[in-house]
């Protein structure tokens, strides 16, 4: 597969984890120098987020924005790992752009934020294939070589299944794209060991025809590029 990756964010600087404060801050030392910055992952990040870890954070020159930096990437086990919850979005738009996966071809359009009835998805397809309506989500946690999701229980993200299944079984075209932004996994499956009531849902999903297209990530320098194609594995 040819690479076409995603460019990290330009002001981009190395940092120590120090905690999580609440949700959506974590604390970081630069230089020895303590930050605050802002994190879109809801999720626990089981597992990456300890004292004293290496991430590497963004720095926004916007003067209205109350936190300056974004926490973008966590090192693993010898390896980076990337939280920002925004990358699935637009490696999903990337992957359309390029043909980088099958299902996505035959569709000119690509519609973010796609609203149908009372849900927004995160992307509408058309084209002369129809139309696919698809949902992205950011995968972070490994388990036994199995890339798992959600890292914690998420009705949210169990009710956007339930929104596909019924899509699904009025006849649309549906799909998940799960980016797992790790390579230490050779396949993929829901987490039901953390949010059963999800992996409940998921498989009724599948079930009703919901097309699973689960990737991994090679995450250097340059960026973040879509890697091999997982499989399911359902446990």
């Amino acid at each position: 597969m040819k690479s076409y990756p995603l460019p990290l964010p330009e002001k981009c600087c190395r940092a120590v984890f120090v905690s999580r404060e609440k949700r959506f801050i974590v604390r970081a030392r630069i230089n020895h120098e303590p930050v605050l910055a802002h994190t879109n992952n809801s999720g626990s990040m089981l597992g990456l987020l300890r004292p004293g870890r290496e991430i590497l954070l963004s720095k926004s020159d916007n003067p209205r924005r109350k936190l300056k930096y974004t926490l973008e990437l966590v090192r693993g086990d010898g390896f980076w790992v990337g939280v920002n919850t925004q990358v699935p979005n637009k490696m999903l738009w990337l992957a359309w752009e390029y043909r980088l996966v099958p299902e996505l071809t035959g569709y000119k359009h690509f519609r973010s934020e796609a609203l149908i009835g009372q849900s927004r998805l995160d992307a509408c397809l058309e084209g002369p294939a129809g139309r696919m309506w698809v949902e992205a989500k950011n995968v972070t946690l490994v388990e036994d070589e199995r890339a798992c999701f959600p890292d914690a229980v998420s009705s949210r993200a169990s009710r956007h299944m339930q929104e596909l299944s019924a899509l699904s079984r009025q006849g649309h075209r549906v799909a998940c794209f799960f980016l797992v932004q790790r390579p230490d996994c050779g396949c993929f499956g829901p987490a039901d060991f953390i949010d059963p009531g999800f992996a409940r849902e998921f498989r009724q999903a599948a079930d009703s025809g919901l097309e699973i297209l689960a990737y991994r990530t090679i995450i250097t320098p340059a960026g973040i590029s879509l890697g091999e194609r997982l499989p399911v594995f359902w446990g």
